[in-house]
């Protein structure tokens, strides 16, 4: 993508390309460990070895990246508009400070709350294909009568002609509760746990490689954690189709009849794998993020500090 040098030379600009460059690094670092927590989600597999063995032996591997499409081709832009966004809104919280003091905690906080209950408008359309690309399968495509799809275009198109626009925000509401508390618990704990591993580095910005993977891998840990039960609701309420009947009538009814056939523990399926998926990802994203904002900001080259 070429960013005019008029845009790379603002710190918005920075902020945005470096953003949408920890986003690729996190989406491929992680996409395969994603794919079995949903699996895990829609229905009573096994453990994620068992089902990441057998999805290879059925499907093979290749059947780990399937629907990686979707969120590749727009984590660029979704995920520099997260980190710009936050950036923005966390200072427009402290407007009291300086250009060269951090934003505190509470602004931090407030910040990634509200950047996550705006980004769910852009993911959510995004979740709903990639959710029905994982679970897609010759079993899954007859239970739901539904066509067996090539990549993300085609299940697209398929539900916005048999559902309409509406079609492709099903799920919206329980992206907004899950990613807006989860954001605000993201931004936050990276900031502090970057700050505790590397004493004054909020304003030196010279902590280690090290430190920004143990950080931002915190971070996912944190946001995934908090959130998970309506995760697995809104992966429950996205992968049924309107083409058949559907199990569920909205959040409550989802999560009543879900833990009243499976019990408490489904709300908690697949959490190991989504924790050390967030780890990865996460250090990735943050990781990428950092270093990119040095390259932009000192002309292409990292400070000494930044090695381990």
């Amino acid at each position: 993508m070429d960013f005019a040098p008029e845009f790379l030379a603002s710190s918005l600009g920075r902020e945005f390309v470096a953003g949408g460059l920890g986003g690729v690094a996190g989406i491929i670092s992680g996409y395969p460990l994603d794919t079995l927590r949903v699996r895990q989600q829609h229905s009573n597999a096994g453990s994620a070895f068992g089902i990441l063995r057998n999805v290879v032996a059925k499907e093979g591997p290749a059947a780990l990246y399937r629907g990686m499409g979707a969120p590749l081709a727009s984590i660029t832009f979704q995920n520099a508009m997260v980190f710009q966004i936050n950036a923005v809104l966390s200072r427009a919280f402290d407007s009291s400070l300086s250009a060269q003091d951090p934003p505190s905690y509470k602004g931090v906080a407030l910040g990634g709350f509200c950047t996550g209950a705006l980004q769910s408008l852009l993911l959510t359309p995004i979740e709903l294909v990639k959710i029905r690309l994982q679970l897609q399968n010759n079993v899954y495509a007859k239970l739901h009568h539904a066509d067996a799809h090539n990549g993300p275009m085609s299940v697209a198109k398929s539900i916005f002609k048999a559902e309409g626009l509406k079609g492709m925000y099903r799920g919206l509401t329980i992206t907004v509760l899950r990613d807006a508390p989860a954001h605000c618990l993201y931004f936050w704990t990276y900031e502090y746990m970057r700050e505790q591993l590397h004493p004054g580095c909020r304003k030196s910005c010279q902590e280690s490689l090290q430190t920004m993977m143990v950080a931002g891998g915190l971070a996912g840990v944190a946001s995934w954690a908090c959130c998970y039960p309506l995760d697995v609701v809104k992966t429950r309420l996205q992968a049924q189709s309107q083409s058949s009947l559907p199990k569920y009538s909205g959040i409550v009814d989802c999560f009543r009849k879900s833990v009243r056939e499976e019990g408490y523990r489904v709300l908690w399926r697949g959490l190991g794998t989504a924790v050390a998926r967030a780890f990865i990802v996460n250090g990735a994203i943050f990781t990428a993020y950092e270093m990119s904002l040095r390259c932009l900001f000192n002309n292409g080259s990292l400070q000494a500090e930044n090695a381990i």
